[in-house]
């Protein structure tokens, strides 16, 4: 749905905390697929730091288990540079054997029924989840093994402040502003944590809340797309612009909301200065980082709605590990073997040794880490849950819009109001909806 809001706002989280952000890319195939009576395949990635890291631990692991294969890792750029060299390859039949792609509605650009090799055979498949099942599936078929985990849009707290206080985590929006209200009359930390000045973190309470518009309304991702739904004219998708609104006139934001920066917000969340942040758990590896004595001091919930029974978590889906259909052969069964243990146990472990996860796996039988930061912890239980999760807009629909973050602020500032602020980013996705070829647009 919102690709492009949320593509630059996990590209952002990840930039600061070199998080996994995969996008498209560059390089070449190795020539021969022999080498030394070994199976030779390549493994195309973006060149971001952590994603190289992870995709070469991956690499070692999995050729000392199979020793009779070898794998060149090749990087390539980042971003829309990225995106057009990965279609340009697979249209010419020049992509590596394997290669890592964002899943949702950039895979579904891709083409993957005529691109890329279906994956419904494999033993591993009924053991991936659903969730990211969906974001790497086409015509019925699943094309992708997941690289990476989940990551949640969820309010980010403060768990001395909640002890101090005796306050529970909320399931609803009214016991989340009680809890405000709270911590407020206490005085002596601000209720909310915004952070303005980095406009793209404004974007919180209206992407990590669609679960509780999936919700609602779970056909509501495809009327948007076919503009048979709007934010302004649908009180579940409406309520995220009205829950920014709220804040702002309750006087719960920090003083400084409209100047503080990304890692202003993660410092007063991890000194107690600030009791919630609406985030991405991406900020979590930051803040293990600078504060790593005060990391296990921060808890998460997902973002509240109306009905505590159907409270559930938003979540961002791992990327894909995919093979074209240019692979064949030996590769061909070389780079299955190695999606295989992307998606196993030791895959998981493996990923987990470079980078620390910044959610669950997608994998059943993969478990976190036991010392995994308490708040990526907490969100093990809405995956497990049965409708506990939902994949957040973008993985579901290509509709988007440029101006969400700036509406998102004006609104947090309480320069618009909610309704007018839903109204023009309804207005706002026309152009590229139009310019996607959608129908009903």
């Amino acid at each position: 749905m919102f690709d492009v809001p949320p593509r630059r706002l996990l590209a952002c989280a990840a930039a600061v905390v070199s998080a996994v952000a995969l996008t498209a890319c560059s390089a070449g195939s190795l020539g021969s697929s022999e080498e030394g009576g070994k199976t030779a395949i390549s493994l195309l990635v973006d060149n971001a730091e952590a994603t190289v890291k992870t995709a070469e631990q991956v690499v070692k692991d999995f050729t000392a288990k199979n020793p009779d294969i070898t794998v060149k890792v090749e990087t390539r750029p980042q971003g829309t540079e990225g995106d057009n060299i990965v279609k340009t390859r697979l249209s010419t039949g020049d992509m590596s054997d394997v290669f890592f792609y964002n899943s949702g509605s950039l895979f579904q650009a891709l083409k993957p029924e005529q691109n890329l090799v279906s994956l419904d055979d494999q033993s591993y498949a009924g053991q991936l989840d659903e969730n990211f099942k969906t974001t790497v599936s086409a015509g019925g078929k699943l094309y992708g093994s997941p690289f990476g985990t989940f990551m949640g849009g969820a309010v980010l707290y403060n768990r001395k402040v909640y002890e101090r206080l005796g306050l529970q985590v909320p399931k609803t929006w009214s016991e989340f502003m009680a809890n405000n209200a709270k911590i407020k009359a206490d005085g002596k930390v601000a209720p909310v944590i915004q952070t303005y000045q980095e406009t793209w973190t404004s974007q919180l309470f209206i992407l990590g809340d669609f679960h509780n518009i999936s919700a609602a309304d779970p056909g509501w991702a495809d009327k948007y797309t076919k503009n048979q739904a709007k934010y302004a004219t649908t009180p579940a998708a409406l309520e995220g612009f009205q829950h920014l609104q709220d804040v702002h006139d309750a006087g719960y934001l920090n003083k400084d909301f409209a100047s503080a920066k990304y890692e202003d917000g993660q410092r007063m969340l991890a000194l107690g200065e600030g009791a919630h942040y609406p985030m991405l758990t991406a900020a979590i590896a930051n803040i293990a980082i600078n504060n790593a004595d005060k990391v296990n001091d921060i808890g998460l919930f997902a973002l509240p709605g109306d009905d505590a029974a159907s409270n559930g978590l938003t979540v961002w889906a791992p990327a894909g590990a995919y093979i074209p259909t240019s692979t064949s052969g030996a590769k061909l069964d070389a780079a299955k073997k190695l999606l295989a243990f992307i998606a196993s146990p030791d895959g998981c472990t493996s990923q987990a040794k470079a980078t620390p996860p910044t959610g669950p796996f997608a994998v059943e039988g993969c478990d976190l880490p036991a010392d995994v930061p308490q708040s990526i912890k907490d969100m093990q239980p809405y995956i497990d849950k049965p409708g506990g999760s939902s994949l957040a807009l973008e993985f579901l629909s290509p509709v988007k819009g440029p101006s969400l973050e700036q509406i998102c602020v004006e609104v947090g500032s309480g320069i618009r109001k909610a309704p007018d602020g839903a109204a023009l980013y309804d207005r706002d996705v026309e152009k590229q909806a139009q310019q996607l070829g959608l129908p009903g647009w």
